[in-house]
């Protein structure tokens, strides 16, 4: 299933999408999904991020060809730090460059959706908790990121995490192609089989920090091929099943 989320007369809803066909989900999708009779066009409404997470938990260094390609040792525990709510944005929305930085980069990425309270969660378990997948670039500020010895600031300007296009609930996440394109041209390729610590290790590590709510993201970390955009660039991050999400870039 496909899920998105979009607004129709000012609302914001959840719904099952085919196509261009939108059937509505009753409520929210995370403690089950019941779909509704009503119908709508995807060019009737405005379609928004997949999901309106209380935060987004992002991994720094977890693919073992990223890893190399920096030469750095792989970490003996997830490098994790957060993302606010407020650099949320959806595909096709524009991504903003601040004006006091010369080098922003893109990230692309799997992410996971959370379907519910998550807390000291155990491995075997941990797939209990995930409702699906989207598209994510982890937009960073690279002078930023370079100058300072920890990494907020170069990732929480508004605009940096971009997610969508829909929430893919049957993908199946062990050897996943992510990819990501640069005015068409491609600049990352990774696949999940790469990953240094997996999806369930991810979700046990972070639940045993922090607790997560239902539709907080995780994010997986980026295959190596970072690099620098630029106002006027697009970036795409593709997965096949989920989909294409795009963003154009603009200056602040």
């Amino acid at each position: 299933m496909k899920i998105v989320r979009f607004s129709f007369d000012g609302k914001a809803r959840y719904g099952e999408i085919s196509g261009t066909a939108i059937q509505e989900i009753e409520g929210e999708p995370f403690r089950h999904i019941r779909l509704t009779d009503h119908y709508y066009q995807s060019d009737q409404v405005e379609l928004l991020p997949p999901c309106a997470p209380s935060k987004i938990v992002t991994l720094g260094l977890n693919y073992h060809t990223y890893a190399k390609e920096l030469n750095l040792p792989v970490p003996d525990a997830p490098l994790i730090f957060l993302k606010p709510s407020t650099t949320v944005i959806g595909s096709e929305d524009n991504i903003i460059c601040p004006s006091t930085s010369a080098m922003v980069g893109y990230e692309g990425e799997l992410a996971v959706v959370i379907k519910k309270p998550m807390w000291r969660v155990s491995i075997k378990d941990a797939m209990d908790y995930v409702l699906g997948y989207t598209c994510f670039n982890n937009v960073t500020v690279r002078d930023s990121q370079n100058h300072d010895k920890q990494w907020t600031r170069a990732k929480v300007s508004d605009t940096f995490a971009a997610v969508g296009p829909c929430i893919e609930t049957e993908l199946e996440s062990d050897s996943v192609i992510v990819e990501t394109f640069l005015n068409g041209k491609i600049k990352q390729q990774g696949n999940t089989s790469d990953l240094i610590y997996s999806i369930p290790e991810i979700i046990n590590f972070i639940s045993n920090v922090m607790t997560l709510l239902p539709g907080d993201i995780i994010t997986t970390g980026t295959p190596n091929g970072i690099g620098v955009m630029y106002p006027g660039d697009t970036v795409e991050v593709k997965i096949k099943l989920i989909g294409t999400l795009k963003n154009s870039v603009i200056k602040n």
